[in-house]
């Protein structure tokens, strides 16, 4: 097995059990079996990425217990914005000592997702927490080499790692078997393993390794590490990168091909929720409408407001700069991929996506819950849609009624992105 086979076992080791996996790779690197560099880096990158996971546990699965009935009796609002307040403030000191802490970090990590408001605030000190102990813990191995495992040598004798890797199997065949007993855990385990070839849903960051070889040729040839942001200068800032302001972008465009757009600033939620109604009544707008955060990114917060309450409830959870617009219920959305050359007076369109969003048909005897989990293509985002239905998911729709699953128009709010190239005419490339 070479270096790279080890470090890539390793890496997912990590996700059994992460303790077993440094001291193994440790073990490697006093047996001069890895190098160190690889070794240390196979270990940190797979204990991030599982941390990750426990956030992304809390943050699909644990806001739907807080939305059960039976949880808010007994954590009201205001108990729960106060959490919400302190870990905004505090969670990343809770997050770093999580990690030293045995038996605190799987609550902590979940209490993250279920309670924190932005994936940066965690991953940052969850990566600080990880580059901390994993280099710890496998250089420790390495430089006392097995005097390290010698009490599980004397308890279990020159079987142990047998006995380990026993346990670790049953460990996966009890969950496996739990996970088939049902069905609902059978269309988990099936879209778990249909991620496989369904490309469409395979992890962002893996489309974009290619480019990165591209990006620093370019870099290098123009002598900037920011020569991407170019690409869009109309954009501030950096060039739509990320944190771009959605109603400056919409405020260079003609009204006439625009939804009715306001900003609503940041302030005491109260004073927003005034300013909101005043806009609304001066405009003639009407309930509903959409709010979004003005620099979110891929759907994220994105919301159909019914009524006046929920766009208090809306604000006092949003403090940052909020877009709020005229409800438009489609049925069509698409992007459009435009470009123009420098120095060029007209452009082309290079490519159209043509979005369709996802809808379920009740049957009448059906929850909507066993609808998505029954369906091959939304068992995929299952968790994304009933994360947001606060209990809707075990209602049962009646015969022929549709119910539409989101409202974004982003991929990983589930809606499907098609090839829209039969839609460009030349009337509208010109």
């Amino acid at each position: 097995m070479s270096a790279w086979e080890r470090a890539i076992a390793l890496f997912f080791g990590t996700f059994v059990s992460e303790d077993l996996t440094c001291i193994g790779a440790g073990l490697m690197i006093h047996a001069r079996e890895i190098h160190w560099p690889i070794g240390v880096a196979a270990c940190l990158l797979g204990i991030f990425v599982s941390d990750l996971g426990l956030w992304l546990s809390g943050r699909v699965v644990g806001r739907r217990l807080l939305a059960w009935d039976w949880v808010r009796r007994r954590l009201p609002a205001h108990s729960l914005q106060s959490l919400e307040s302190w870990f905004a403030v505090q969670g990343w000191k809770a997050v770093l000592a999580a990690r030293f802490l045995p038996g605190t970090r799987l609550p902590m990590y979940l209490a993250a997702g279920m309670l924190g408001r932005r994936a940066g605030r965690f991953a940052l000190p969850a990566f600080v927490a990880a580059a901390l102990w994993t280099p710890l813990l496998v250089m420790s191995v390495a430089l006392f080499g097995r005097g390290v495992v010698a009490p599980l040598e004397h308890l279990l004798g020159g079987a142990w790692p047998a006995f380990a890797a026993a346990g670790l199997l049953a460990w996966g065949l009890i969950r496996f078997a739990l996970c088939a007993a049902t069905a609902g855990g059978r269309a988990r385990l099936w879209a778990r393993v249909s991620r496989i070839w369904r490309w469409e849903f395979w992890p962002a960051w893996l489309f974009y390794i290619p480019l990165a070889p591209w990006i620093a040729y370019l870099a290098i040839r123009h002598r900037g590490l920011t020569i991407p942001t170019a690409a869009n200068p109309g954009i501030q800032p950096h060039g739509g990168i990320v944190g771009e302001s959605k109603f400056e972008i919409l405020s260079k465009l003609p009204t006439e091909w625009v939804v009715p757009t306001t900003l609503v600033l940041p302030g005491p939620p109260e004073t927003r929720a005034r300013e909101l109604a005043r806009v609304m009544t001066k405009r003639g707008w009407t309930f509903p409408i959409i709010l979004k955060p003005d620099a979110g990114q891929r759907g994220a917060g994105v919301r159909r407001i019914r009524d006046a309450e929920s766009a208090a409830r809306y604000l006092r959870e949003q403090s940052d700069a909020l877009v709020a617009q005229v409800y438009h219920s489609g049925p069509f959305e698409a992007g459009v991929f435009y470009f123009r050359m420098p120095g060029k007076a007209r452009g082309r369109i290079f490519s159209i996506t043509d979005k369709h969003f996802p809808v379920i048909v009740g049957d009448g005897a059906s929850t909507v819950e066993s609808l998505i989990w029954r369906h091959p293509r939304l068992r995929m985002q299952a968790e994304t849609f009933l994360a947001r239905m606060n209990g809707q998911g075990r209602s049962i729709l009646p015969q022929g009624e549709a119910l539409p699953l989101t409202i974004a128009g982003n991929h990983c709010q589930g809606t499907m992105f098609r090839d829209g190239s039969h839609l460009i005419t030349t009337p509208l490339d010109q």
